[in-house]
């Protein structure tokens, strides 16, 4: 099979965290699980597909953890991946943009290719902070759920002020793989491209 590059992120950065509102509140409706709000937006416009973001100060402390954001329904809703307990509005939550994840994309598992050689190449902005990282992930699961996903060993880039461009090879018979990036709180990611 011939080798195939792909385009995982383009650029990407740090949304701007939504802070101490009372509006939000949390559903789970026949496996749908849904953050809403009644005035602030923090859908459409603000988050995006796969950006995970961390709840505080949620009234149920199941809530109070990183979340994945799987559908943006609108400026006022989203769903995730993770499961969410029902919570009314009420409490002053705080939304922390705390990174992303990319698309899937296929790896040489989905081919049943033998030999499971990949590459990754990250390239960061000059400004990108240094205690972020990103790193691939890896699931052998053909129709994969968030918790389905772990990483792949020794893909981790750590930004610092004179790195910004790393490439890494990866072997595995991964069906599918993806890019995570956290603790981004400035800069950017310009692109992530990844060849299998």
């Amino acid at each position: 099979m011939a080798q195939t590059s792909t385009t995982l992120i383009a650029s990407k950065g740090h949304n701007s965290d939504i802070l101490n509102k009372t509006d939000i509140g949390f559903s789970a409706t026949s496996g749908i699980y849904t953050i809403k709000a009644t005035s602030t937006t923090i859908g459409t416009g603000v988050l995006a597909v796969g950006d995970l973001i961390t709840v505080t100060g949620a009234s149920n402390s199941a809530n109070n953890t990183t979340f994945t954001v799987s559908t943006l329904v609108s400026t006022l809703e989203i769903t995730v991946a993770e499961v969410v307990t029902a919570e009314p509005p009420g409490a002053s939550i705080t939304l922390d943009h705390v990174g992303f994840v990319s698309t899937k994309s296929k790896g040489d598992g989905y081919y049943s290719q033998p030999d499971g050689v990949h590459t990754v190449a990250y390239q960061v902005a000059s400004d990108f902070n240094a205690d972020a990282t990103i790193k691939m992930q890896g699931t052998l699961a053909t129709t994969p759920t968030e918790d389905d996903w772990f990483d792949i060993a020794n893909t981790t880039f750590t930004a610092d002020t004179s790195t910004v461009t790393s490439s890494y090879n990866f072997t595995g018979n991964f069906v599918w793989v993806r890019a995570k990036a956290t603790g981004i709180t400035a800069g950017s990611v310009s692109k992530i491209l990844y060849n299998k």
